[in-house]
């Protein structure tokens, strides 16, 4: 039977261009695709409204939602990965000279606490650092996704009026998670970033997630196979890509694609979908994700992900 019309949000890039634009077809499955800009809007009104079907969403504020009782569930796709180590930004002046001078201090995080790439450059701060997190004042520019979510107490709003990157260049705040500035004041926290998140792979597989897919739950419940065929179209555009991307048949390769090329030359396949291929970094997650206080309680991974999709691979 196929399910039609499902009303879907998933940025475009390189392991979804295909089925966005019809070069793959999906089995059993029809997407409406809807554009959302910026994304993170999406993933707000999908956790406060269930407002889609199908949405592309950051894999931490998935795990928040569900431990808020919220009707989604994942399918083990994992459309966006990243290396965090060149998130953090410090001001060269603050007399930051490495990490552990964090604390004590005041840092920012851009948006949300429970934003997936602050929980990741918070988790390499501890546990390549040796930062006791808790020791540190996170300063948040923006709210929360899950309304219902409340942070530790270190955890506290940026003052009304206030900038982040202005703060950042001004020494204000002495470093800043996710935020951007062209200050000549500012500089990364740990050099050569991208070497030392490869170095971190080559090391214990570490290799964060970024963004996952979750579906309704209703529409799950309606429909029991919809979950594998889901991760079958989003699997076969994803082959499609990186058939195309070893084959050097992309022209104008983004960061992004560089990255997976890199990647490719250390673990294989850049992108692997299927909880066990997977198992490992998605434990760790939910490992920071308890010590940073953002869930009261740890997740099996199974819990996570849709049941039928236990044993998918690809």
């Amino acid at each position: 039977m196929t399910v039609a019309n499902l009303k879907t949000v998933t940025r475009t890039q390189g392991n979804n261009q295909a089925l966005k634009d019809g070069t793959v077809k999906p089995k059993n499955v029809g997407f409406d695709f809807i554009e959302v800009n910026p994304l993170i809007d999406a993933f707000r009104r999908m956790v406060r409204g269930l407002e889609f079907d199908v949405c592309e969403m950051a894999i931490t504020t998935y795990i928040c939602a569900r431990a808020h009782g919220k009707k989604m569930t994942a399918i083990p796709v994992f459309l966006v990965r990243a290396f965090h180590h060149g998130a953090i930004l410090v001001n060269a002046n603050a007399g930051i000279r490495s990490p552990k001078d964090l604390e004590g201090k005041r840092v920012g995080v851009n948006r949300g606490y429970t934003v997936t790439t602050g929980v990741w450059a918070r988790g390499i701060l501890q546990q390549e650092y040796g930062v006791d997190l808790s020791k540190v004042t996170w300063v948040l520019s923006g709210d929360e996704h899950v309304a219902e979510y409340r942070p530790p107490a270190n955890v506290v709003p940026i003052e009304k009026g206030k900038k982040m990157s202005d703060m950042l260049a001004s020494g204000e705040l002495v470093a800043a998670i996710g935020a951007e500035s062209d200050s000549p004041n500012v500089k990364p926290l740990i050099p050569n970033a991208l070497e030392a998140g490869l170095a971190a792979l080559k090391a214990r597989g570490h290799y964060p997630i970024n963004h996952t897919v979750v579906v309704r739950d209703e529409i799950l419940q309606q429909y029991p196979s919809l979950a594998a065929d889901v991760f079958a179209a989003f699997a076969d555009a994803k082959h499609f890509y990186l058939e195309h991307l070893k084959a050097g048949k992309i022209e104008k390769l983004t960061e992004t694609d560089r990255v997976h090329q890199r990647v490719m030359e250390i673990a294989g396949d850049p992108l692997p979908y299927g909880i066990d291929a997977n198992r490992k970094v998605i434990e760790e997650l939910i490992r920071h994700a308890g010590t940073q206080k953002i869930i009261d309680r740890p997740f099996a991974v199974e819990e996570l992900f849709a049941p039928g999709t236990e044993k998918l691979a690809a």
